[in-house]
Parts: structure tokens; C-alpha cells; sequence
């Protein structure tokens, strides 16, 4: 065995959130069984505005065993508990899709079944009432709770931390390599790629590739072509602009997603800063007015000038090719609207760990590989496309072509479900569980017209109790809670810091 060939350079190509989120991560998991090289320019800017994120970067954390309260302080951290949805049903509505449960499901069906049958016996408290982050969040409080009863993520700033990742990478082995790259250089026997070339003429020569150049992709399509496949006839926002502004009041544990006639706008508060993004379809708004429309609806000074994205959503057919794995943006880009892009990052860089070769590449992990992020990709493509169909809005071109447009059978079969039972099955560890397509699907106006029969079983005085009981609880605990403002300063707090 000793003299066999180990599969034991990994090469990264690029830094940023990806790069170094996998660093970290290999690094600390595999230790000294592989040889690990970053390579990135500092004369490469990264995109560095994916500042909101969901709970399984909680987890992620936890696996490398970074301190919580040391990442947060490091990255202006502040905690996130869901995301509230201003004008996407219709002008002037909002709902949140918050994060954890709502009430109390049943093994045989979700919560939404007896609040629906309450609604019919005459109990008319909103759905909202029953979910403690949703409360939580809409108050603005926060704290931990025992047996991580509340469900969270974070709001943070990304490029710190890449800054965070990297440092604990170098100290668990990872070799940075300053440089651009020039040229891929290929094998010419099988096709793989054996090297990086760099403009100092340097050859960083590995066995296994991972591409985090970004939207460029410069190992997985400029050199191996893979292959795209393009989802902007379902999601048709091609553009984007992202500024930072000075924080004018504490920071509220939630995202802001903003609908406009062309898009939508976020607001993203961390400790020392807000950030703030337009997307919009560039075929019914120009740069120019859109970069206008988010200056114009900001708080507090701009502190950064306008940084201008131009995307186009989908994946790549093939994640995993040859001896290259694309990460992050490389892999393909679905807009910001629920937070999914450094959980894919997350996601594959954990999926790549678990199939991480020995010796030589196997054509079967690579088949599994691609299969479960092509699947991953197309179940949150789908929940995107959630929140543009399923609309009130016609008053504008853009949301009538929304309203309009023919949407994936999978899509279509789980709205149809829902608004026919109430029913929402979750398939094969998709990443938004029953009560996340539940808040957004009602939240977008659709309403089932049926519910499940196991909510009759309770008599009048028992489905009042139950209820009750559920909203007391909620309502109990979020009167301890502290404010989320003051929480995070208490925990965590960095410098410079918004006090409550």
C-alpha cells in the first residue's frame, strides 16, 4: 500500500467565503492525510454580499469547533431568526418566513391542519401566533434557550469571515499561495487537470481541484466545460446592486425582503453596519434606476459606492468533473432570496469531505455526488420560484410575467397539493422543511381548501385548550426574552457595535 499513488494534494483556486470555508473545513477534518493549497490574488475582488444565512451554518460551525461568540464578535455578527417579506402577495403586505416550528404537529399531519379546523370552529388568532422565532423576531428579541429551542442563523459580514476561515486554516495546515491564475494546464493523457499556472510562472500541481473562482469558473466551464443550465425563464432577475450603510438603531434579529415593481430589495442589519442590495430584471428597470430606487431607500449614511452584479441564474450540469469540484458561485447562483448561498457552499464542501478519494477518483461518488447537489440545487430553485408565481401582483409587466409563466412539475405538484390538503411533503433531506413552504405558500396567498380528518378528532373544548396552550407557551417566552439589540452587545459585542 505504502508505495501506491495517495490522492493527496487537494488545490483550491481562489479564496473568498468558499475558498476558505472549504479550507477550514478540510483542513480540520482531514488533518494531515492530505496536502492542502489555496490559491488566490489580492488583486481579485470577491463578490462579498451573501451576509444573511440559515441554521445548518450553526451546525457547520459546531463541526469545526469554532466558538460561537468568537466568530460572531470577529464577523459583526447578529442573530437571525427568519425573513420578513414586505409586498411579494401584494403591495403593502408583509409575512415572515421565520425560522423553527409552528404549534404542534401531529404525527399524522403538520399544525396547519388544526389551525385551519380551528379557524373553522370560530378561533381566529393568525397563524404567526403560534411560532415562537416568528414572535421573537417580530418583537426583537433573542436569546439562546435551553435545548436550542430557538431555531437560528446569522446576519454577518462575509469577507470577514473568509478572514476568520483563513486564519484558523493556515493553523491547521492549509498553504496560501499568492498569484492570478494565468492558465489551467491539462493532462493530456486522461483530461484531468494537472495544474495551476500563475502569472509568476509558478505550477501548482494537484490531484484534486476545487474551483471557487466565482461566476468566472475557470477550472469547471473556461477549462473542462461541464456544462450550464440556465434558469432565468423561472427566475428572472439578471441584476443586482449592493451598498453598506451606516447602522441608525439596533439591529432587528431578521432579514428584509422588499418587493418593487422590477424585483426586490434587502435589508440586512449586523453589528456595525446594514447592507443593502436591489435585484431586479434588467429588461424592465435600467441600472440607473435601480441604483437611484435602493439609494433612495436606505437608512443612514452610504458608506461603500454601489457595487454592480450582473448574474444569470442555474447550475452547472456536472458539480464534479474529472478531478475538479465546483464550490460556491462556480457551481451555479440562485439569487439571495432565502439566504441559500453559503449553505451551498456548506453543503457541498461537506458532501465533498464524506467522498473525499483515497486513491483514485471514483466514478460512482462523482455520480452521487452530482446527483445529490443537482437535486439540492432544483429543491431551492423551486422554493424561489415559490415566492414570484404565487402572487396577487399585476401591477407591472414583471410580476404579470411572474404570475404568468409556466413553473417545473415539481413545483407545480407541491402547490397544487397544498392548495387542494394542506399537505406539504418534505423529499429526500430537502433543505426547507413543511412549515417553511407552509409560512411562504400561505404567505403568498395560497389557502388550502381542505384539511386533514385527524384534526376532527378533537372535541370543541379540546382543540380550544390545545391552542391556547400553544400561543401561552409562545407568548410566555418571548416575554423573558431580552432584546435582540442588547443580547448581541452583552454576547458577542465587536467594537464598534450598535447598543440598544
Amino acid at each position: 500500500m505504502n508505495g501506491e499513488h495517495r490522492l493527496r494534494r487537494v488545490v483550491i483556486a481562489g479564496g473568498g467565503t468558499a475558498g476558505w470555508m472549504a479550507a477550514a473545513a478540510i483542513a480540520r477534518t482531514m488533518g494531515r492525510t492530505v496536502e492542502l493549497t489555496l490559491v488566490e490574488s489580492e488583486a481579485i475582488g470577491t463578490i462579498g454580499v451573501g451576509e444573511s444565512t440559515i441554521p445548518p451554518l450553526v451546525t457547520y460551525n459546531r463541526l469545526l469547533g469554532i466558538n460561537e461568540a468568537d466568530f460572531m464578535r470577529a464577523t459583526q455578527a447578529t442573530f437571525k431568526l427568519g425573513i420578513r417579506f414586505d409586498g411579494w402577495k401584494n403591495v403593502g403586505d408583509s409575512y415572515f418566513h421565520s425560522f423553527g416550528a409552528t404549534g404542534k404537529d401531529h404525527w399524522s399531519a403538520g399544525f396547519q391542519h388544526f389551525w385551519m379546523y380551528g379557524r373553522e370552529k370560530g378561533h381566529d388568532r393568525s397563524y404567526d401566533d403560534y411560532c415562537l422565532e416568528l414572535i421573537a423576531a417580530r418583537e426583537g428579541k433573542f436569546a439562546h434557550l435551553p435545548d436550542d429551542r430557538m431555531n437560528y442563523a446569522y446576519q454577518l459580514d462575509s469577507s470577514l469571515y473568509a478572514k476568520f476561515l483563513r486564519s484558523m486554516a493556515e493553523v491547521d495546515g492549509t498553504k496560501r499561495v499568492e498569484g492570478r491564475i494565468a492558465s489551467v494546464e491539462l493532462n493530456g493523457e486522461n483530461g484531468d487537470i494537472a495544474a495551476l499556472v500563475l502569472d509568476s510562472g509558478a505550477r501548482i500541481e494537484g490531484d484534486l481541484f476545487l474551483d471557487c473562482t466565482g461566476f468566472r469558473a475557470l477550472l469547471i466551464e473556461q477549462s473542462l466545460h461541464a456544462g450550464f443550465d440556465d434558469w432565468t425563464h423561472w427566475l428572472p432577475c439578471d441584476s443586482a446592486i449592493a451598498v453598506q450603510t451606516e447602522s441608525v438603531r439596533p439591529p432587528v434579529p431578521f432579514t428584509r425582503a422588499m418587493a418593487h415593481d422590477a424585483g426586490w430589495q434587502w435589508r440586512i442589519p449586523l453589528q456595525h453596519r446594514v447592507g443593502n442590495g436591489i435585484v431586479y430584471c434588467s429588461r424592465y428597470l435600467s441600472r440607473d434606476a435601480a441604483q437611484d430606487r435602493l439609494l433612495g431607500n436606505v437608512e443612514g449614511r452610504v458608506l461603500t459606492e454601489p457595487n454592480v452584479l450582473r448574474f444569470v441564474t442555474g447550475a452547472r450540469r456536472r458539480q464534479w468533473y474529472r478531478n475538479c469540484i465546483a464550490i460556491g458561485l462556480s457551481g451555479g447562483f440562485m439569487e439571495p432570496l432565502e439566504s441559500t448561498s453559503i449553505h451551498l457552499i456548506q453543503r457541498a464542501i461537506l458532501r465533498l469531505i464524506r467522498m473525499m478519494p483515497l486513491r483514485e477518483i471514483s466514478a460512482s461518488d462523482v455520480a452521487e455526488f452530482n446527483d445529490q447537489q443537482n437535486q439540492d440545487m432544483a429543491q431551492i430553485r423551486d422554493f424561489l420560484i415559490l415566492h414570484y408565481k404565487a402572487t396577487e401582483r399585476r401591477d407591472s409587466a414583471f410580476w404579470r410575467q411572474c404570475a404568468a409563466m409556466a413553473v417545473p412539475d415539481t413545483l407545480a405538484q407541491k402547490i397544487e397539493l397544498f392548495r387542494e390538503s394542506g399537505r406539504v411533503f418534505r423529499k429526500n433531506e430537502e433543505l426547507f422543511a413543511e412549515n417553511s413552504w407552509v409560512q411562504v405558500m400561505m404567505g403568498q396567498g395560497i389557502s388550502p381548501r381542505a384539511y386533514h380528518p385527524v384534526a376532527e378528532k378533537l372535541t370543541d373544548d379540546e382543540l380550544a385548550r390545545l391552542l391556547k396552550l400553544l400561543r401561552d407557551e409562545v407568548t410566555r417566552t418571548v416575554a423573558k426574552l431580552p432584546e435582540h439589540g442588547a443580547y448581541v452587545v452583552q454576547y458577542c459585542g465587536a467594537a464598534r457595535a450598535v447598543a440598544a
